[in-house]
C-alpha cells in the first residue's frame, strides 16, 4: 500500500479483521464448555465413559470366575471323608444385615445426586462406606471366635474353603470401601467422568459384591 506506513497497514489489517467477525475477545481462562462438581462433563475433552463401565464389567468377570472355580472345587471335595462342617458363626449373619443395609443406603445416596441435592448424597454416601468398614469389623470378630473355637485355615477342607471364601469376598470388598470413600472426597471439576457416572460405576461393584456375599453364605451353609 503507497504512502502508508507500516503501523498503519498493521491498524487496517485489524480493523478489517474485526469487523469481519474474525476478531474479539479470548476466551476466558479455564473456560472449557463446564465439567465442574455439578455433574456437566466437559465438552470434547473427556474420553467416553463406554471404557471404564467396560473396565468394570470386566474386572467383576474375573473376580465372578475366580469364585466359580473355588465353588465348583468345594462341592466337589464336600463328599470326602475329610470334610468336618464349620459352624457359620452368629454374628456373620448379622454382618449380612449389615451389607445389605450399605446397598440400600447406596442407592439412597444416588438418588439424592440425581436430585442435585449433594449434601445428603454425600452423607448417605459416606453411611455406605463405613456400613462395609462395619462389615469387615464383623467378619474380622467371627473369625476371632472360630480360632478361639479351634477352627484354622489348614483343619480341615472345609474350613480351608471357609476362609478362603470369606477371607477374598472381604479382600474385594475392602477395595470397594477404598473406592466408595474415594468417590465421596474426589473433585471432579477436572475428572474425566462425571461424579453420577463414577458413583454409578461404583455402585455397579458393591451390589456384586453384596450379591456375591449372598451366594457364598448359602453355599456354607448348605455345605454343612
Amino acid at each position: 500500500m503507497p504512502g502508508l506506513t507500516a503501523t498503519q497497514e498493521i491498524e487496517l489489517i485489524v480493523e478489517k479483521k474485526t469487523g469481519d467477525g474474525g476478531g474479539g475477545e479470548l476466551p476466558p481462562a479455564g473456560r472449557n464448555g463446564g465439567g465442574g462438581d455439578d455433574g456437566k462433563r466437559p465438552r470434547g475433552e473427556n474420553p467416553s465413559s463406554k471404557r471404564y463401565y467396560t473396565g468394570m464389567a470386566l474386572g467383576i468377570v474375573s473376580i465372578l470366575m475366580l469364585f466359580m472355580a473355588l465353588a465348583a472345587a468345594f462341592l466337589v471335595l464336600r463328599g470326602s471323608s475329610k470334610w468336618v462342617p464349620v459352624h457359620i458363626p452368629t454374628l456373620m449373619w448379622i454382618n449380612t444385615a449389615v451389607l445389605l443395609a450399605s446397598s440400600a443406603t447406596l442407592e439412597m445416596a444416588r438418588h439424592r445426586l440425581a436430585q442435585g441435592r449433594f449434601s445428603a448424597y454425600r452423607n448417605l454416601w459416606l453411611l455406605t462406606a463405613a456400613l462395609g468398614a462395619g462389615f469387615l469389623a464383623g467378619q474380622v470378630v467371627a473369625w476371632r471366635q472360630l480360632v478361639a473355637e479351634g477352627v484354622y485355615l489348614a483343619s480341615n477342607p472345609a474350613s480351608s474353603f471357609f476362609y478362603r471364601f470369606t477371607g477374598l469376598h472381604a479382600l474385594h470388598l475392602l477395595g470397594g470401601v477404598a473406592a466408595l470413600t474415594f468417590v465421596a472426597m474426589r473433585n471432579f471439576s477436572r475428572a474425566l467422568v462425571t461424579r453420577s457416572v463414577a458413583a454409578e460405576i461404583t455402585s455397579f461393584y458393591w451390589h456384586f459384591l453384596d450379591a456375591l456375599w449372598l451366594f457364598l453364605l448359602a453355599l456354607l451353609y448348605l455345605g454343612k
